[in-house]
């Protein structure tokens, strides 16, 4: 498999160039056709009855809401001219979509004709307008595509040479290991880090990694088999702390969850990924 098809997440953020840049670096290292996607989300009309003296003025509810996509649309056109840019400059195929609906639900859709969709992390900062929006975590669940996110703090010029893989023998882990073996075969370096791992056949085997690292072999891409024991932090932070320590520019594990449900309850080290992360990290469900 390939990587052929990218698809990138872009906003009126000041961080959505760094995730233009990430993903224009990687189309052109994989030769794949960039897709950029803005998502107009605008809340329903309703929200805005009953409000008291600041809406006054406006006599519809509608009205407040088309301002609001004129507003968006504005963006998406400044946005676009720098999107187009960056294809020309890196002499990239690709194209741009503006679609107005729910900013998960059209990024699951569109990201499923996707190899890799890139995202950026929730930053806790950013105002919300009263709206609680998780998406990487909705798209995540729902698209049914590795997703790549990247940090809301932080420059990432190059992502994929030097990964870190989180392998504790699951089912996830080995979904995210197969989704990545594009990025993995094109990487200079590539550890297989086992945390706390259990011994034996139905654990991580008798040299925890090693088979997995051997798995990796096959496929021309020679990785180096660690594990560690972490037993006074999360295993989410003792995976980004290994990560800084070999200065991995990326991040590969799998999504982990107390529940099958879509409003799910992340596991810990998920949690702790999608809060915490200080590289990019490339997530498969």
């Amino acid at each position: 498999m390939e990587l052929k098809d990218i698809l990138v997440h872009l906003d009126a953020s000041a961080r959505s160039a760094v995730r233009l840049g990430v993903a224009a670096e990687l189309a052109a290292r994989h030769r794949a056709h960039l897709t950029g996607l803005y998502v107009i989300d605008l809340p329903p009309p309703d929200m805005f009855y009953g409000f008291p003296s600041a809406f006054l003025d406006l006599q519809r509810a509608e009205d407040i809401v088309q301002r609001m996509r004129g507003t968006a649309v504005a963006e998406a056109n400044h946005i676009e001219e720098a999107f187009l840019d960056r294809l020309h400059h890196d002499g990239l195929e690709g194209e741009w979509r503006v679609v107005e609906g729910l900013a998960g639900e059209v990024v699951a859709l569109h990201g499923r004709y996707a190899d890799l969709i890139v995202l950026g992390q929730n930053d806790p900062r950013a105002p919300t307008g009263g709206r609680v929006v998780d998406l990487p975590a909705t798209a995540l669940m729902a698209c049914g595509r590795p997703l790549l996110m990247v940090p809301f703090a932080g420059n990432f010029p190059v992502v994929g040479q030097d990964v870190l893989v989180g392998w504790n023998a699951t089912a996830e882990a080995a979904r995210a290991v197969n989704d990545a073996l594009p990025i993995l075969q094109h990487a200079h370096k590539v550890t297989v880090l086992s945390i706390n791992p259990r011994r034996g056949i139905r654990g991580d085997g008798d040299v925890p990694a090693a088979d997995i690292a051997l798995h990796l072999a096959r496929h021309g891409i020679q990785a180096e088999a660690a594990h560690t024991v972490a037993t006074d932090i999360p295993e989410g932070d003792a995976l980004l702390s290994y990560a800084a320590d070999i200065g991995a520019d990326l991040l590969v594990t799998g999504m982990y969850s107390h529940s099958r449900m879509r409003e799910m309850v992340f596991g810990g080290v998920t949690r702790s990924l999608l809060s915490e992360m200080t590289v990019p990290v490339f997530m498969a469900h």
